[in-house]
């Protein structure tokens, strides 16, 4: 793959280096032409991974120079993460689930003095998803019963998953202020309202990430699904984010941003 055509090398960090998506990136930028990572941090240990770059308990161990930090790691490093990006200038590609509202308040306070870029998926398609949801809202939302199914595999700690919500926020942007989103129907005994937004999780196998949105008119269904056969398309995602974050000044950035530099996606 190549993200990068110019000269330099982009030089990255990535925090949560010994979970299944930072070993899915790690092997990832290993084929990746104009992205190095130099460094991992992981609070985990296993002796018998060797990625070719040092792994480090902290990132205060970290001694190496870089240009981005990608995380996979979880809302418990936030503030050691943000705190090392802001001491070193770096950019922070912040790809894990999880956040609450004042983890979110402390990501946009970082994007005061560097680039972030935030985003609950790094794929191209489940943000293509999030378009399409919004234009649906848009033409049939006061019509329809909306409904959020996702699914992924059972070692996932989070529930609902960040791109449920992510898909929720792209329902509610069309229909401001008239929506209700629902987790848990079960605990209530009465009909559904009209302007509930549910939001279901299953977890079973090795599901990687599935998304359904569905408009439910009388008679009549319109599902939008989005299916992730690979975490490679979280990994790549990540990479072309963290490319792309390591040329722009400080401020807040999503998948929307990069979707528009078409160069990064390999499109025309």
């Amino acid at each position: 793959m190549v993200f990068w055509t110019s000269s330099d090398m982009v030089k990255v960090i990535l925090a949560g280096v010994l979970g299944k998506m930072g070993r899915t990136v790690s092997s990832r930028a290993a084929e990746t032409e104009g992205v190095q990572i130099v460094a991992g941090v992981d609070i985990q240990e296993d002796p018998d991974y060797s990625p070719g770059f040092p792994i480090y308990p902290s990132f205060s161990d970290v001694k190496e120079s870089a240009d981005v930090v990608i995380d996979f790691s979880s809302p418990a490093l936030l503030g050691s993460l943000l705190h090392f990006c802001r001491e070193r200038g770096l950019g922070a590609v912040i790809a894990a689930t999880g956040y609450g509202d004042a983890d979110r308040a402390s990501i946009h306070a970082a994007s005061q003095e560097i680039p972030v870029f935030f985003s609950a998926n790094l794929s191209v398609g489940v943000n293509l998803l999030r378009y399409l949801a919004r234009e649906a809202a848009r033409i049939l939302g006061t019509s329809s019963d909306i409904e959020i199914v996702e699914r992924h595999h059972n070692q996932k700690v989070d529930a609902p998953s960040g791109t449920a919500l992510a898909l929720a926020d792209a329902v509610q942007e069309e229909l401001p202020g008239s929506m209700e989103v629902v987790y848990a129907r079960h605990e209530r005994h009465e009909k559904r309202a009209p302007n509930e937004i549910g939001i279901h999780s299953v977890r079973g196998g090795s599901i990687v990430g599935d998304h359904d949105v569905m408009f439910i008119r009388p008679d009549e269904e319109v599902v939008l699904t989005h299916r992730a056969y690979s975490k490679k398309i979280f990994a790549d995602g990540a990479l072309q984010a963290a490319v792309f974050l390591a040329k722009q000044a400080p401020g807040m950035y999503d998948m929307g941003n990069l979707i528009e530099d078409r160069d990064l996606l390999g499109t025309d």
